[in-house]
Formats: C-alpha cells, sequence, structure tokens
C-alpha cells in the first residue's frame, strides 16, 4: 500500500541520505508472532529473600588522608525466611585500599560477618521470617578504591566526588549494588567547615562542630537505585537559579568559575519544564546542577547532576547535556532498568529526549542534524561491533554503554514514533512512565505500554530493532517508463526485515512527490505514478527511518 502527499521543494541539491536501520536478524517474511528473549538476565547475584529500604550514611571525610569513616545502618524487609544476607562492599586490598569492616550489629547485637572479594556476608545467628523488617548498623573505614573520588579540581582544589556509576558505590558504601534494588538515602556528612555539601534528596541540616567541622545532612524520600546515589564535597558557589512550582533549581560551581557556571546551569529550567510537560510531573523535590570531576560527561545522578568540570564555559555550549542528564530524572533514575541489559531505557530515552527538547527549543532544522549525526554514528559503530542494543552476551555492566543503547536506542523510539504517530507514542510514553515511576522496567514493558495505547501488536518491531544485530542495506534502481516509476528494492543483508520507508521523487519544476509503502521482501518492485522524468530519486526525505543505501539510476 502506497500514501503519497506533495512538498515544495526549496533548494536545488540532490542528496542521497546514507542511514542506517537496526536489523532483526532471526525473523523470517512469514512470521506473524514472535517470542522475545526477555528472560534473560544479567550475571549480578540477586537475592530475592531481602528488599532494602532504606539506606543511612554517616561519613567522615577528611584533609589529611584520603580515608573514610563510615557507619552505616542498612534497614531492609525480609521476604523468604533467611539466616544470612550479604552487601556488595569493597574489600581490603595489597595497595591499601577498600573498606575494613570493624562491627556489625544487630539491635546493639554484635553478628559474626566475612568480608571476602567484595562480598560482606552478614550471619543473623538464627532464622529470621519472611515479613520482618530490620535494620543492621556497619562501622567500617579505608581509603576508597573508587566510587568515591578524592582528587583535585582544575583550581588546584581538593574535592570529594561520588561517581557510582555503573556498580562502584560498592567501593565505599555497603549496598545491593544493583539497579533493580532501590532504597531511600541519607547522607550524614562530617567535613572541614570550609567544605560545602550536595547530596540526593532536601537538606535536613546543617551545624558547626568543634574542630573547624561540619556536619551536613542531606535525605531523600523517593527510592533510588545505588548508581545515582551521590555526595559531593567541594568548595563551592551556589545559587538558586530558579522556582519551578516546588521544585528549587540550583546551581553548585566552583568559585572560581562562579560567573560563568551560573550562567551556564541557569539553563537547566528550561528541559525541567518541557519534560515535565511532555512526560509527567518531575519526581524528586529539588534539581542541583554541580560542577565536579565525575569521570562522564555528565552523571545523571538523582536530582544532583553531576557535570564534568570544563562543561562550564560561560558560553552555554553545554545544554544538550543539561537536557540528557535532566531527561534521566525520569528514565534512568525514577523508571529504572530492571537489568544492565535493558539499559537503553536510561540511555536511548535520555538520547531521544534531549533531542525532542532540542527540536522544541531550535527547530526542526536542528532536530533533524542530530538524528542524522546518530545514525551515522551507528552505521560507523555496527562496521567494527555487530550486536543488538539487548545485548544478553555482556558480563560487565561497564561494558553496556555503546552507540546502540544511545543513538540506535533513540532512534527506536524515534521510528516508533513515526510507526504509531504523535498521539499515540505520547499515551504510551506516559503510560510507561506511569506503571514504572519509581520502580524498575524492563524493554517488554515499553512494548506493552504501546500496545496497550495503539491496539497494535508490535512484537516484530520490538524483536527486529532490539534484540538482533544488523541493520538493512538497500540498493535502489528505478527507471522512467510510461507515466511511471519503476523502482526496485533490493534488501542486501543477510535476514529479511519489515520497514515503512519513504521514496521521494523530485520533477523537472522542483516539486518533490513522497510515497510511502512498506518493504518486506528480499526484492520488491514499486511503481509509483509520475507525468515527467524524474531527475532524481531520494530514500527516506523526511529523516523517519534508520538504514543505508545507495541509489542507481538505470
Amino acid at each position: 500500500m502506497s500514501t503519497s502527499f506533495t512538498i515544495l521543494r526549496v533548494g536545488r541539491s540532490s542528496i542521497m541520505f546514507k542511514l542506517t536501520l537496526f536489523l532483526n536478524s532471526v525473523l523470517s517474511l512469514v512470521l506473524v508472532g514472535v517470542s522475545l528473549p526477555v528472560g534473560a538476565r544479567d550475571t549480578y547475584a540477586r537475592q530475592p529473600e531481602i528488599d532494602i529500604q532504606h539506606y543511612r550514611f554517616q561519613l567522615q571525610v577528611s584533609d589529611q588522608s584520603d580515608q573514610i569513616h563510615g557507619q552505616a545502618q542498612v534497614c531492609l524487609n525480609v521476604l523468604q525466611t533467611i539466616t544470612s544476607f550479604h552487601l556488595d562492599l569493597g574489600s581490603p586490598a595489597a595497595d591499601g585500599k577498600g573498606m575494613q569492616v570493624s562491627a556489625v550489629k544487630l539491635n546493639q547485637r554484635a553478628l559474626s560477618f566475612s568480608h571476602i572479594n567484595d562480598v560482606l556476608t552478614l550471619q543473623l545467628g538464627e532464622s529470621v521470617a519472611a515479613g520482618t523488617s530490620l535494620c543492621v548498623d556497619i562501622d567500617y573505614q579505608g581509603e576508597p578504591r573508587s566510587g568515591l573520588h578524592i582528587s583535585k579540581n582544575k583550581f588546584g582544589d581538593r574535592v570529594f566526588f561520588a561517581d557510582n556509576w555503573p556498580d562502584q558505590g560498592r567501593q565505599w558504601l555497603p549496598v545491593i549494588d544493583h539497579p533493580a534494588d532501590k532504597a531511600t538515602v541519607e547522607f550524614v556528612v562530617t567535613a572541614p567547615e570550609q567544605y560545602a555539601v550536595v547530596a540526593n534528596g532536601l537538606k535536613v541540616e546543617e551545624s558547626s562542630l568543634d574542630g573547624h567541622q561540619k556536619l551536613t545532612h542531606w535525605r531523600e524520600d523517593v527510592p533510588l537505585a545505588v548508581k545515582v546515589m551521590v555526595i559531593g564535597v567541594a568548595r563551592f558557589a551556589v545559587q538558586e537559579s530558579a522556582k519551578i512550582g516546588d521544585i528549587a533549581v540550583s546551581s553548585w560551581v566552583f568559585p572560581q568559575n562562579r560567573e560563568e557556571g551560573f550562567k551556564d546551569y541557569v539553563l537547566a529550567s528550561q528541559p525541567l519544564t518541557f519534560f515535565q510537560k511532555k512526560i509527567a510531573a518531575y519526581p524528586y523535590k529539588k534539581l542541583a546542577n554541580v560542577q565536579s570531576k565525575t569521570r562522564f560527561g555528565g552523571l545523571e545522578n538523582a536530582n544532583t547532576i553531576f557535570y564534568f568540570e570544563n562543561s562550564v564555559t560561560g558560553k552555554g555550549d553545554s545544554e544538550a547535556l543539561i537536557a540528557h542528564e535532566i531527561a534521566h530524572q525520569w528514565f534512568g533514575n525514577s523508571a529504572t532498568e530492571n537489568d544492565w541489559h535493558h539499559v537503553w531505557l536510561s540511555e536511548g530515552f535520555a538520547t531521544y529526549f534531549t533531542q525532542l527538547y532540542i527540536e522544541d527549543k531550535f527547530g526542526r532544522e536542528e532536530f533533524l542534524k542530530k538524528l542524522l549525526a546518530s545514525r551515522e554514528k551507528v552505521i560507523r559503530y555496527f562496521q567494527k561491533v555487530q550486536r543488538p542494543i539487548v545485548d544478553t552476551q555482556i558480563q560487565d555492566p561497564k561494558n553496556v554503554l555503546s552507540p546502540n543503547t544511545y543513538e540506535k536506542a533513540g532512534w527506536v523510539l524515534h521510528m516508533l514514533r513515526q510507526e504509531l504517530g504523535d498521539e499515540k507514542f505520547w499515551q504510551g510514553i506516559r503510560l510507561y512512565y506511569t506503571r514504572f515511576a519509581g520502580k524498575n522496567a524492563m524493554s517488554q514493558d515499553v512494548q506493552a505500554a504501546m500496545e496497550n495505547v495503539s491496539g497494535k501488536k508490535l512484537d516484530r518491531f520490538f524483536q527486529q530493532w532490539l534484540y538482533q544485530p544488523g541493520h538493512p542495506q538497500l540498493t535502489m534502481r528505478w527507471q522512467y517508463e510510461n507515466k511511471r516509476v519503476r523502482i526496485e528494492l533490493i534488501q542486501s543483508q543477510t535476514d529479511l526485515f519489515d520497514f515503512p520507508i519513504d521514496i521521494a521523487v523530485m520533477d523537472k519544476s522542483g516539486q518533490m512527490h513522497v510515497h510511502t509503502t512498506r518493504v518486506h521482501q528480499r526484492q520488491q518492485q514499486i511503481f509509483l505514478p509520475a507525468d515527467t522524468k524524474p531527475t532524481s530519486l531520494h530514500l527516506d526525505p523526511l529523516v523517519r527511518l534508520l538504514f543505508e543505501a545507495k541509489v542507481e539510476n538505470k
């Protein structure tokens, strides 16, 4: 079936788009329904017997050494009878780094424990029945191997910044270090008085102590994955830059960058407003934008985003980065992937929603530029690595990030929007988020929401775009005969797939006639009406599909 419409051509240039499509390599032409491989899990050893409810971390940092002193209270619900459970915590190593546990207590009763290979196993000394709630207290100290980075910023000032992603929280905190287990958290940090402390949630207390020390207490009442729990300790200039409803938007920058940083980070209120309008209410009570020493360009810590220190220029050129990290507050932080293999639910969503924000603020042309750049990046990556978005072969969560989980996954959302139309797409986005706000989700949950609102079966769409590597490689040959254009479309890749594609026919008057057809065969003939011989044909002129192709005029 074809549909047609006419667009006035602006300009005379002839452009052949080279695009990429994420291919389903196992579907055959005759398949109607497929079974998605959703059961595979990452390699983290889960504990279905318990559910962490709350962490309270009392931490002391100093200028005399890189050691930290910690007292952690871990509160949990017992779901199945247990006699022991374990937490992740970096063990002491030969280089002297790691955490040394000195005591573990339950209701002031000392517990026996073992601490081997970054696993802290706590023996409860008795059976604890399902339905019980308990809190254990852990005293420890040591120099973090990772997770909490103690260093100097670009101005030579000492700083302390958490950087837990993906599973480095265990290097300084006793936790269940996996996004499937979310809990509320509070940080009570004692530091030299010259430092300001920022962390998740709202500030409960800031008090001066003896010995030129200061105590700062932050508490977050929305459950978080450990990967987005954070503290930052440094000399900061702080500005409350906006109030969006009840949400305080603030900027935390190094004093030497005060003027430039406040100018750059004030932009954060704009994507925050846009995403609230398009998705749902912001899930937290504050948004702090923090200049930091993160290893990444930005780190989406819940309501306390860390940006790399050179993001501050005073030129406002980090707006896309800021928008990306703010989009994560909904996708990744609130609605969180239940498994590392499905991290596209964080990164693909943040990538596409950044592009949508750019479209809203800067216009369609800038949006299309971002999409074009993204698909070129996907093509280049596929030439080196032939893996799907949901890659169950990955063992280490440090390896889950790639152009597949960012750019290609963003394209999946864009194509889903084309498949369903704007109204149903946005209904599906909001339904998915509403169902999983504050919870954990998998890829099939996005599919279910989209099917619910559209009434369409989307097995094939999600199968071919998420679970199989590759992309369609097309050759289009065409010739003009008897007032029509005969087009031959050939799929040269190994496996067939099914997709809609737009074909633009350019006539001598400069008009572009766009026809949409569905491709599902190895070699497919298409006939399009044309009163005169076209000057050229182009595939996907509206930038709605991920693919690569060459066009030949016979």
